[in-house]
């Protein structure tokens, strides 16, 4: 396995700098928000939720822009960290990088852009982790996803 480095500013650090709160975290079901397995953290599938409400819904473009969906699949990368947060309170700080993401797009029936709406999350994440956000991933169209969201994506991260 090819060691990732940790950013040289803790986690929790470059969130307050961005001036980014993590939500507190309720699971909509009977699952874990994350799981530690090893060196790694699997994180539930998230969805673009500012508390109970949700931030775009509806299928891409026709309901929903890709510009809308990309902001929705950057607020999806913020609630698995809070997510991961439920771990313990230096579960953020241990992260390393991104293995992996999978990102589910309600997506039109002639839509083919999806892997530009994870560049949504991708991109954030790059941002936050540098070279060690960058990671394999999935972007795939779907004809609905719960509570009738725009973007659905899950992580699976790198720790201490």
């Amino acid at each position: 396995m090819v060691a990732m480095t940790q950013p040289h500013t803790p986690l929790r650090q470059i969130l307050k700098t961005l001036k980014i709160d993590l939500p507190q975290v309720t699971p909509g079901g009977t699952y874990l928000p994350a799981k530690r397995v090893g060196n790694m953290i699997y994180v539930s599938g998230q969805v673009p939720m500012i508390g109970d409400k949700i931030v775009a819904s509806g299928p891409v473009p026709s309901s929903c822009s890709i510009e809308q969906a990309q902001k929705a699949a950057r607020l999806c990368v913020i609630n698995a960290l809070a997510s991961v947060q439920t771990l313990g309170a230096d579960a953020l700080d241990k992260l390393r990088g991104v293995l992996r993401v999978g990102c589910f797009v309600n997506s039109d029936s002639n839509f083919t852009a999806q892997p530009s709406v994870g560049n949504g999350a991708s991109d954030f994440l790059i941002e936050l982790f540098g070279d060690a956000g960058r990671h394999a991933r999935v972007a795939i169209g779907v004809n609905t996803l719960p509570l009738g969201v725009s973007v659905e994506i899950e992580f699976i991260f790198l720790t201490d």
